[in-house]
């Protein structure tokens, strides 16, 4: 899974740079607009935020305020404020994914287009369904991961 989001992120992240730098030389130097490149640059760039976040869910490094743990004693006060925060982030998790879900349904529904291209912009949209959904599982496998080592510690640690 680690070369996964490796290849995968490198790949959006370079595609995402070269098509601004292609717009931008295009633009300014050649002084020849790139009609349409907006609509396409959309797609790579949804699903590189979502498939990052996806990652950074499953590496569980996102960005935290653990200013509790410089005032707590203990490994274990700390595991319960990790377990605290772990079903607050599922709670806000499934609730998000609960809103994609609904959204997910609709651009299924309507199938739009990009104006310019008539790229379906679908294929775009599902990365917010897509990412929250996968972010949501690796939010339960931490909160279920946290909670173990939290039962099976000492009392005394």
């Amino acid at each position: 899974m680690e070369r996964f989001f490796k290849y995968t992120l490198t790949a959006l992240i370079s595609i995402v740079a070269l098509m601004e730098f292609y717009q931008v030389l295009m633009r300014y130097v050649f002084e020849i607009p790139v009609m349409g490149l907006e609509e396409v640059l959309v797609y790579p760039t949804l699903w590189l935020y979502f498939l990052g976040s996806v990652n950074a869910s499953r590496e569980d490094t996102q960005i935290k305020a653990n200013v509790l743990d410089v005032f707590l004693k203990t490994d274990r006060a700390k595991l319960i404020v990790r377990v605290i925060a772990d079903v607050m982030s599922l709670i806000v998790v499934l609730w998000l994914t609960y809103w994609a879900w609904d959204y997910f349904r609709y651009a299924l529904r309507v199938w739009k287009e990009s104006p310019t291209l008539y790229i379906p912009t679908f294929y775009a949209e599902c990365a917010f369904f897509i990412g929250l959904l996968l972010m949501t599982v690796y939010a339960v496998w931490y909160l279920f991961k946290n909670t173990k080592e939290l039962l099976t510690m000492p009392k005394g640690v």
